[in-house]
């Protein structure tokens, strides 16, 4: 692994921006062929992945977020904070991974377990042990990591991207 992981300053939040926004299309469209109408995939990449979004992020001092660096520009990032989900069991005082992608030339490097170790540290330093996080059910690439790190399924929900739904997996590690 050559790439420096590092917290993300408020320098990285337009390359930030862009990196969501190509991992995104990379994992949902290229590799798992969702055919998101144009302008769901646009509104959602817009409104999720706005330069605003990514600042607030990365000002929110309540809110993790890691960058993998190489050569000069990002190559994967991470994104945890408190749990913001709507699902039985979840508590105020939880914390949750709300993200955490590479560009798809990058897998299989090491840099995936390596932000998956400081965002569970960060976790449960801040929030405790038992976090939270949500996986696209079609994703079992992504399930399998997570399985690999305690995460279970206890559930699953629709998630919105525009007038589209995705079913995601709610997971949740046990301490």
């Amino acid at each position: 692994m050559s790439a420096v992981i590092r917290k993300a300053t408020m320098a990285d939040a337009a390359a930030l921006a862009a990196l969501a926004n190509r991992t995104f299309i990379e994992t949902f469209v290229e590799d798992l062929d969702i055919p998101y109408p144009e302008a769901d995939l646009g509104g959602f990449l817009a409104h999720a992945n706005s330069l605003e979004a990514m600042e607030r992020r990365i000002a929110d001092p309540a809110v993790g977020a890691w960058v993998a660096e190489e050569g000069g520009r990002l190559v994967a990032y991470a994104i945890a904070g408190a749990a913001d989900l709507d699902f039985p069991g979840v508590q105020p005082e939880d914390g949750m991974l709300y993200r955490l992608y590479l560009l798809r030339g990058h897998h299989g490097q090491g840099l995936g377990p390596a932000l998956m170790d400081e965002v569970l540290a960060w976790l449960t330093t801040t929030y405790g042990a038992r976090p939270w996080l949500v996986v696209f059910s079609g994703n079992l690439r992504a399930q399998r990591f997570y399985a690999r790190y305690g995460f279970e399924k206890v559930g699953e929900y629709d998630y919105p991207v525009g007038e589209w739904t995705d079913r995601e997996f709610v997971m949740r590690r046990e301490a």
